[in-house]
């Protein structure tokens, strides 16, 4: 299915995030087309930037790839569930349709603490979790059990 591939290649991407001692997060962006418009993984440790979120990274790769702002037609997949601040971008990029793996019980704003997409914004993302959920989850916590032994 399609949803798999385009989770699995967010996957790759949180494996190499992991790789660089980086909170394992990986984030894609496909166009209604089927084209991957946008990549991102986690780079807050190494560009030492509040900012280096997977999912920022890959709104601004689509936005350069497709010359606008307006990502309309867009289904964003994410590893981890957005928090607050990568949220407000996939409203402000206007991306339809979110998926992503992991809820995030500490900063999750997709359901887990709150849901910005239920929100009077003007723009409503259709939320899916799923698929690959349990990859990402073992994942993330492999990371932080690695993480709490140092």
């Amino acid at each position: 299915m399609e949803h798999e591939r385009y989770m699995a290649r967010a996957l790759e991407l949180a494996r190499e995030a992991l790789a660089e001692d980086e909170v394992p997060v990986g984030c894609v962006i496909v166009w209604s087309d089927g084209r991957i418009v946008g990549e991102g993984r986690n780079r807050r440790e190494a560009e030492g930037n509040a900012l280096g979120h997977a999912e920022l990274e890959a709104i601004h790769m689509a936005c350069r790839t497709l010359g606008g702002w307006r990502l309309h037609q867009a289904t964003l997949y994410v590893t981890l569930e957005p928090c607050p601040m990568c949220a407000g971008a996939i409203l402000n990029a206007r991306i339809p349709r979110v998926y992503y793996g992991a809820k995030d019980e500490r900063m999750g704003a997709c359901g887990s603490v709150l849901n910005l997409f239920e929100e009077d914004f003007g723009h409503r993302p259709r939320l899916y979790q799923g698929p690959c959920q349990e990859e990402c989850g073992r994942l993330l916590r492999a990371f932080f059990t690695k993480v709490r032994e140092k």
